[in-house]
């Protein structure tokens, strides 16, 4: 016999479905002694990189293999990301994953909106082109030399430096860096994953360049057409491309 009985909601909570912005760590490698080295050299010196983001770790570019997540966790929280679940991994994967406290998760996460919730949208939305990220409206800009061991972080928008960056310099920018002097430090342009960002200055001679997690040192000498000349550097087919400055 079926009984209906009657509803009452609850006075204190509400359960709702929630769309979260997540950070996505590709896990390459089960070495952890290799990851901690790495993240440190990426991140070490730039502390207020993440802001508490929740983190979910894509075990699919592993392939298998034994990872010790709690040892991930822990590895992960100093830098400000919270690991809250994973996705992509064998069963067994997914299982130990789970006994460390991370969730497991589909690609359903990040993926576009189902039909159903599109046919909901007014058919005027649906034409409406994506809207771009918002960014603050201005750059920041920097008008004093940077010394060595200074680190500028411009989050969320572009950087304009307009005196020299002195070797052992960092600059840091979600967006483009223009630098209207001599570079000869360090500069980062899509520091989370623009892939479009650049980096421009009066007088490249870089200790190392990076554009949305590609990088080139200068141990690679630059040739003589750039070398000390305005230039331009972009990410193409996930390299970088460095060419002069046109007048």
């Amino acid at each position: 016999m079926t009984v209906a009985l009657a509803g009452r909601a609850p006075a204190t909570f509400e359960i709702k479905s929630a769309n979260l912005p997540l950070v996505a760590l590709l896990l390459k490698s089960p070495d952890l002694d290799l990851l901690a080295l790495e993240l440190r050299g990426r991140f070490g010196d730039i502390p207020d990189f993440f802001d508490n983001d929740p983190l979910v770790i894509d075990l699919a570019p592993l392939h298998g293999g034994e990872v010790d997540f709690a040892r991930l966790v822990a590895l992960l929280k100093p830098y400000k990301v919270m690991p809250l679940a994973v996705k992509g991994g064998t069963p067994e994967q997914m299982e130990h994953a789970a006994q460390a406290g991370l969730a497991p998760v589909s690609d359903a996460l990040t993926a576009a909106p189902a039909p159903r919730e599109r046919e909901k949208q007014p058919k005027k939305q649906e034409a409406e082109p994506p809207q771009p990220a918002q960014f603050p409206s201005s750059a920041l800009v920097i008008d004093k030399p940077l010394r060595s061991g200074q680190q500028v972080y411009a989050r969320g928008r572009d950087l304009v430096v307009l005196s020299m960056v002195n070797p052992g310099a960092e600059v840091i920018a979600d967006g483009h860096i223009h630098v209207y002097a001599p570079l000869r430090g360090k500069a980062i342009a899509g520091a989370r994953g623009d892939a479009g960002a650049r980096i421009l200055t009066l007088c490249l001679e870089p200790e190392l360049v990076s554009i949305a997690g590609v990088y080139r040192t200068s141990e690679n000498p630059l040739p003589d057409n750039l070398r000390g000349k305005p230039a331009q550097i972009r990410l193409q087919a996930d390299k970088l491309v460095m060419e002069p400055l046109k007048s």
